[in-house]
């Protein structure tokens, strides 16, 4: 078997060189017009823009900070601009049913005209009208109807007064009505005269009395009548005079109007409105009613509200299709509301108080909102979809939308929608959307995927560099010079976890990139943002956050985590672990410990039984099994009962990482070999021993390297990995350090053999032809010790079976 080299330095770090690109510092480039490492995200945004068909809508798809916000904001400030205004939106009174305002659409600029025009229209005819009024010939019409209502009036009364006198009666005017007074001989008679007469003539006053009366009321009637014909012919000279202003004014706006068929219809609905309610306009005939009732408000003055003009969308100072970047969802702030007010203890609202929300702003054109935003808000979901669906928006309230409440309210008309809606999240909101909405599939048929790492090229090196420039200039920031660029490339390949790549979560990388520049700040002594200063941003961020992961060095140190970083120990091993917390990863060793012995339970996971262990992980020691059975009991059954578990370990385990060690822990119980506790290792393995790469290999190997420096650094000690790892390591300067001066090692390893071979410092051995392993190997020694285990079982097994036999023969 080959032998195993430690890497080298170079092998651990990828370092940055920049001298090629020929800059000193970043003064010395452009900024970053495009869009690094984004082509694919890019394309579909543009496909999915370009396309006019409904339900070519976006989802960004892609982790924090990879640039989906910025990357959209810039191609729709560029697509948009193109694009043509969209028309302005008014909502205006329905004469027809007022809990319905109507909605009424204008060329670009021609809604805040139209409310102009309206206004200047109201002021006319507050000004025209009591004038036309006033006017001579409208008051001398006025009293020739009065005076020949009068006239009328007067011979009716004649009439009444003849037919009284003939009666024997006398007709009294007062002010509460006519009064009927009897004579007798001539003069007037009073009750007490009245109760002296005999009953003949008291009868005859009787009669004659509800004759009268009869007459009187007849005379009410024609007099009610004669009023009525006076009040019509009033009104009609009223409504001459009025038409005569209105029509004039009204002409003018219609005019300018012809070509709107929604404001012609809404000019004459006005003007029978105005007709109909002509007395508003009158000065002289507003605040009649007396003093107010305690307790009452007071009555109001006209407002004219019912003809003026909610100008709804105004794109007069737009150019171009609008573009919408909703950050606060609401109900209210992306479908609009139907505002109240309070007067005297009730909620009042009328048409003017409809208010637009984002997607009436964005009404043709572009609409940006977040998924987790859209999603956690009540109601908003399920609407957006009806909207898009449906492609005209409906503001009302979402009470009455989802019938909770029945009170009457306002109902706007709808508005014809054309909207574009672009959502941005990450990938696992749209599997899930995906999978179960299938409105989504409909609405949102463009996907546009954003990678969070790309290839470091040399050409992309020089892209970063211009992106630090952008990010200097547009922050304000000091620029940075070459060795500062590339340490934060390096960086950048540390968070991708990758020598060969880059990441592209540009929201980490100008973090920074500021901070960087912070602590250039502090340094009096520099122009520029230099390594040391952008290496000092980074160990700041680390140190933080890596309280935790002190506190737990502190306990390994002290010994009451039980970590060994040097001698040798049988069944014993260092296994290695990550430990997220967010904004912080960092690598942790754990002690786990295999006793091996003779039985049938196979491999027994502790962290199974006791409920600590994962699915990944149970798989993980699962294999195991599989992994012993092929390598040793092709010839021979296995009699082994084997417990695995990690010490001090008091939360869930998850993850098959571990499984490399567990595997050779249980080797080394059962061989008897010793395993080297200066060493650590970390892999998952399959069933036919081939070591698997894992995640998180940099933070492991610092986490078992801050140990051994905390126990002392011997030269013997280090890290084993999969060989396919070492591309992802990006260690900290000072594990490359250690590693150059070798007193520290990392050995990539393809198999288990491998491994047991550094662990062990023995020969793992292979079977030879005639099916036996090499005697002295390990796993001679493993083969031997389960055939023991076999044979001892077997005798076990036929001595009990003895048993059982004799004492049946002795039962009979």
């Amino acid at each position: 078997m080959k032998k195993v080299k430690a890497l080298l330095p170079n092998e651990v770090y990828r370092f940055c060189d920049l001298s090629r690109h020929g800059f000193r510092t970043t003064e010395e480039i452009g900024t970053c017009e495009e869009f690094i490492g984004q082509q694919r995200a890019v394309g579909a945004i543009k496909f999915g823009l370009g396309m006019e068909h409904r339900g070519y809508n976006l989802y960004l798809a892609g982790p924090l900070g990879v640039g989906k916000t910025s990357a959209i904001k810039t191609i729709l400030s560029k697509i948009a601009k193109d694009k043509p205004t969209p028309p302005d939106w008014c909502y205006v009174y329905n004469f027809s049913n007022p809990n319905e305002p109507k909605a009424i659409g204008f060329p670009t600029g021609l809604g805040k005209v139209f409310k102009k025009d309206m206004e200047g229209l109201l002021e006319m005819l507050k000004i025209n009208t009591p004038k036309a009024f006033e006017s001579k010939e409208y008051e001398e019409e006025k009293q020739r109807v009065m005076n020949e209502s009068q006239r009328q009036k007067g011979l009716i009364f004649d009439e009444l007064q003849k037919k009284a006198s003939d009666e024997g009666m006398q007709i009294q005017f007062t002010p509460t009505g006519i009064i009927t007074i009897p004579l007798f001989n001539g003069k007037p008679i009073t009750q007490e005269d009245y109760n002296k007469l005999d009953e003949f003539n008291k009868e005859d006053i009787r009669k004659r009395k509800v004759k009268i009366d009869a007459e009187v009321a007849e005379v009410f009637k024609k007099v009610r009548k004669l009023e009525k014909e006076t009040m019509d012919k009033v009104k009609e000279l009223e409504k001459k005079v009025a038409l005569f202003v209105v029509r004039d004014l009204v002409e003018g706006i219609r005019e300018k109007y012809n070509t709107y068929p929604d404001v012609i219809d809404y000019l004459d609905m006005m003007q029978k409105h105005i007709l109909e309610n002509i007395d508003n306009f009158l000065q002289d005939k507003g605040g009649e009613g007396g003093q107010p009732m305690p307790f009452m408000p007071p009555q109001q003055k006209p407002t004219f509200t019912e003809y003026q003009v909610n100008v709804f969308i105004d794109n007069s100072n737009s150019e171009g299709a609008p573009v919408i970047f909703e950050t606060h969802p609401t109900y209210p702030n992306l479908f609009g509301s139907v505002e109240r007010e309070v007067r005297f203890g009730v909620l009042f609202t009328d048409f003017t108080m409809i208010r637009p929300g984002s997607i009436a702003k964005a009404n043709g054109g572009y609409l940006v909102v977040e998924a987790i935003d859209v999603l956690k808000y009540p109601f908003v979901w399920d609407s957006l979809k009806k909207v898009i669906e449906n492609e005209e928006l409906r503001i009302e309230d979402v009470y009455q939308q989802y019938g909770i409440m029945g009170t009457v309210g306002l109902r706007p008309e709808p508005i014809k929608l054309n909207i574009k809606v672009v959502i941005t999240g990450n990938p696992s909101i749209y599997q899930l959307l995906y999978a179960y909405d299938e409105d989504f599939r409909k609405l949102f048929k463009v996907k546009a995927d954003f990678d969070s790492v790309v290839d470091r090229t040399d050409d992309l090196l020089l892209k970063y560099a211009c992106y630090v420039k952008s990010t200097c200039v547009k922050d304000n920031l000091k620029q940075f010079d070459v060795s500062g660029v590339e340490a934060l490339i390096e960086h950048c390949s540390r968070l991708a976890g990758d020598q060969n790549k880059l990441s592209v979560q540009f929201g980490a990388v100008a973090k920074i990139i500021r901070e960087a520049d912070y602590w250039a700040g502090i340094d009096n002594n520099s122009s520029y943002v230099r390594r040391e200063h952008v290496e000092r941003a980074i160990e700041e961020k680390i140190y933080r956050s890596n309280m935790i992961e002190e506190k737990i060095q502190e306990a390994i140190e002290d010994g009451i985590i039980l970590v060994d970083a040097e001698g040798e120990v049988t069944g014993q091993i260092n296994g290695l672990a990550v430990y997220n917390f967010g904004d912080y990863a960092f690598g942790k060793p754990s002690r786990i410990t295999c006793e091996t012995f003779m039985g049938m339970e196979g491999v027994v996971n502790i962290e199974r039984k006791a409920r600590l262990s994962g699915s990944i992980h149970d798989k993980g020691v699962l294999i195991l099994s599989g992994y012993l059975g092929a390598k040793y009991a092709q010839n021979k059954p296995l009699s082994l009962s084997a417990s695995l578990g990690f010490e001090q370990s008091y939360q869930m385990i998850d993850g098959d990482s571990a499984s490399a060690a567990e595997l050779i822990a249980l080797i080394s119980s059962l061989s008897g070999v010793p395993i080297k506790q200066s060493f650590a290792i970390t892999g998952s393995v399959n069933q036919k021993g081939q070591i698997q790469p894992i995640g998180g290999a940099n933070e492991k190997i610092e986490g078992f390297y801050y140990v051994c420096k905390a126990k002392g650094l011997t030269g013997e000690q280090g890290v084993i990995i999969p060989h396919q790892n070492v591309r992802h390591l990006m260690l900290k300067r000072e594990v490359v350090e250690a590693i150059r001066e070798e007193k520290f090692h990392i050995y990539p390893v393809e198999t288990i053999d491998e491994a047991i071979e550094i662990l062990t410092g023995m020969e793992s051995g292979e079977r030879g032809r005639n099916g036996e392993f090499k005697e002295g190997t390990v796993n001679y020694l493993v083969d031997k010790q389960l055939k023991e285990f076999t044979e001892e079982f077997k005798k076990l097994t036929r001595h009990k079976a003895g048993k059982t036999g004799e004492n049946e023969e002795g039962e009979e």
